[in-house]
C-alpha cells in the first residue's frame, strides 16, 4: 500500500495475523499442549466470517513456519492431521463458492508447501486452483513459511531469470523483487496474539510500513471484538510512509 501523504481514518484492506498461543491456551485448560491447535483451527473458521463482515479485502495468516517442522513428533503428527482435515473441509466449504455480493473466497497457500506430505500438498494446490477466479476475500495461509526463506526463494528465481535472459540485471529493483515473492501485497495491519512482541520472520519484506498490534490473548481466545478494536485503533494512527 502506498500513499502521497499521512493517512488517518482509512479502513484497513489487508490484515495479517500471527496465530500464536495455541499450546499455552491448552496448558491453561490442563490439556496436552498440542491439543490447543484444534481450538485455533476453529477460531480461524470464525475469523473468515468476521473478515467478510468487516469489509477486509485480504487476510494473511501465519499458520505454520519452516521451523515448526522441528516440533516434537507427537505434536507434529497431530498438527498434520489437523491440516489434512482443514484442507478437506476447505475444499467443500460453501464460502469458497458463494455467488453474488461476496463472490467467493479465494485461498492461497504461501510457503514451501512441498515440505508437507504429498496428499496435503495436492489438496492445497486443488483448493488454490478451485478458488483462483474468486473475487471476494483473499485468504493467504502461510504454511511451511519463513520470511528469510521467502526472500531467498525470490532471489533464486530472479537470479535464474537473469541467467536465462528473461530478466536483465539492470532492471532488478524493489518492484521487480516483489513480483518474485510469495505475496506482493503489503499488509496494513499485523496482529500477533499470545503476548510475544516480535514478528518471528513473518512478512519480513512486506511489513515495512505495517501497523503492529501485540495482544496478550492467546489465539483461541481472540474474538471479533479484538479485531474491531485493532481496526479502530488503526484508523486513529497517522501513517506517513517515511514522509
Amino acid at each position: 500500500m502506498t500513499s502521497n501523504g499521512p493517512e488517518v481514518g482509512r479502513n484497513p484492506e489487508h490484515v495479517a495475523i500471527i496465530l500464536d498461543g495455541n499450546r499455552r491456551f491448552a496448558k491453561k485448560l490442563m490439556m496436552k499442549p498440542w491439543m490447543g491447535h484444534e481450538w485455533g483451527k476453529k477460531k480461524v473458521e470464525a475469523l473468515l466470517d468476521w473478515a467478510v463482515e468487516l469489509g477486509i479485502r485480504e487476510l494473511t495468516l501465519y499458520a505454520f513456519s519452516v521451523d515448526n517442522f522441528n516440533r516434537p513428533r507427537e505434536e507434529f503428527d497431530y498438527i498434520i492431521r489437523l491440516f489434512r482435515e482443514m484442507c478437506g473441509q476447505l475444499k467443500s466449504d460453501p464460502r469458497l463458492q458463494e455467488k453474488g455480493k461476496k463472490l467467493g473466497i479465494r485461498v492461497r497457500f504461501l510457503g514451501r508447501i512441498e515440505m508437507f506430505p504429498q496428499d496435503i500438498t495436492q489438496l492445497m494446490r486443488e483448493i488454490m486452483e478451485k478458488t483462483s477466479a474468486n473475487t471476494g476475500l483473499v485468504v493467504n495461509l502461510c504454511m511451511a513459511y519463513g520470511g528469510r526463506q521467502e526472500i531467498a526463494d525470490a532471489a533464486k528465481m530472479m537470479a535464474a531469470d537473469v541467467e536465462s535472459g528473461k530478466l536483465s540485471a539492470k532492471d532488478v529493483n524493489d518492484d521487480t523483487l516483489k513480483r518474485y515473492l510469495y505475496m506482493s501485497d503489503d499488509p496494513d495491519i499485523i496482529i500477533r496474539t499470545g503476548g510475544e512482541q516480535r514478528l518471528s520472520g513473518f512478512l519480513l519484506y512486506q511489513s515495512s510500513y505495517a501497523e503492529l498490534f501485540f495482544l496478550g490473548k492467546m489465539w483461541p481466545e481472540f474474538e471479533k471484538a479484538d479485531l474491531i478494536a485493532c481496526i479502530e485503533e488503526f484508523k486513529q494512527r497517522e501513517r506517513r510512509f517515511g514522509k
